[in-house]
Parts: structure tokens; C-alpha cells; sequence
């Protein structure tokens, strides 16, 4: 079976494969860059099941999507879905600004997978506890990975090798999630 990851995000891609290659599955994964749409939504597995939706009208295989975001307890939960905006606009250092002389600093990064099988949708969420840093740190990773510490880890993601960011993210968890399904029900 070959199964398409739809994603503009080289980073994420690897990250992905990275997991299939830890847990020894033969599944072929390519990337596959696609306009999708996204909604705005407060919630991230609702933008990927909008989007899957979507790109299910224009994709004729099987694919997923994948949607993620840094919740910050003492922002409200901000910048939640709207992290790569965030990112692009005011970065680590805007988000560093807005926590100075914080001191909750509790932060969760949640990333959602719809994965489209014969015109089914199957939803997937993982979720990596942990906290923002004082400064950046390390230069591996992407987007907000040199600020967040996960839980169970005095490192950040950004500090981390790949093997090693995938024992603890996130999006890693997600796609445990997917790979265990396919597995056992594909």
C-alpha cells in the first residue's frame, strides 16, 4: 500500500517517516504537496478533517493530513491553532516577549491526522505536555521546537536528535495512533 502524507512541511514529512521507520512498517509514505484549505477553528482536528474532507474531492488514494499547535496555558491557550502564523509573524522571540516574567509556563502541543481510506475518514490526536523556556535553545527541529521542553526532559525539542524528539512529540504519538490502526484494520 502506499500512502501519501499532504504536506508542505519537509520537517514534519520526516518526522513522520522517522516514526514509521521506528515502528518497522513496510508502508511506503510519500509527500504529496497539495493546495488545501484550511478553516479557522479553535480546535486542530477539526482543520484536519476540514481539510481531508476537502482534499478527498481531489485525491483519489489513500492520504493524510496533519494539523498541530502550541497551546500556552497562561496565553489562554494561545497561539494554539494559529502557531504557524504566529511563527511566521512575531516567532520565538514574540512569544518569549509575551511570556517575560511569566511564571506559569505550561504549554501542550497537540497535533491531529486524518487519514482517508476509501472515502473514510479516521481521526488520530496526540499530545505532548511540557513547558516554555526562558531562552531558545538548540538549533535541530522547526517552528516553536527551541522553546518548547517536553515533559519527562530538561531539553528542548530543538536540542534533540530526531529519534529522540520522537520519543516524546506530539506528532509522533498521532502517528503511533495511525500506524497501529492501519495495522490492524487495512
Amino acid at each position: 500500500m502506499m500512502l501519501y502524507f499532504i504536506t508542505g512541511n519537509v520537517n514534519k514529512f520526516k518526522e513522520i517517516v522517522g516514526v514509521f521507520r521506528e515502528e518497522g512498517v513496510k508502508l511506503q509514505v510519500k509527500r504529496l504537496t497539495v493546495n488545501k484549505i484550511e478553516i479557522q477553528s479553535k480546535d486542530i482536528s477539526s482543520i484536519a478533517k476540514y481539510a481531508a474532507i476537502d482534499l478527498s474531492k481531489k485525491i483519489n488514494k489513500p492520504f493524510f493530513v496533519e494539523d498541530a499547535g502550541l497551546f500556552i496555558e497562561q496565553l489562554k491557550g494561545f497561539p494554539g491553532p494559529y502557531s504557524h502564523y504566529v511563527y511566521d509573524t512575531i516567532g520565538v522571540q514574540g512569544i518569549l516577549k509575551l511570556l517575560e516574567n511569566v511564571e506559569n509556563r505550561k504549554a501542550i502541543f497537540v497535533s491531529a491526522i486524518a487519514l482517508v481510506v476509501c472515502d473514510e475518514i479516521y481521526m488520530f490526536e496526540g499530545k505532548t505536555k511540557g513547558s516554555i523556556s526562558d531562552k531558545p535553545r538548540g538549533s535541530k527541529g522547526f517552528g516553536f521546537d527551541p522553546i518548547f521542553i517536553p515533559k519527562g526532559s530538561e531539553r528542548t525539542f530543538a536540542e534533540m536528535d530526531l529519534k529522540e524528539k520522537n520519543k516524546f512529540s506530539h506528532r509522533a504519538k498521532a502517528a503511533r495512533k495511525m500506524i497501529k490502526f492501519i495495522l490492524k484494520h487495512i
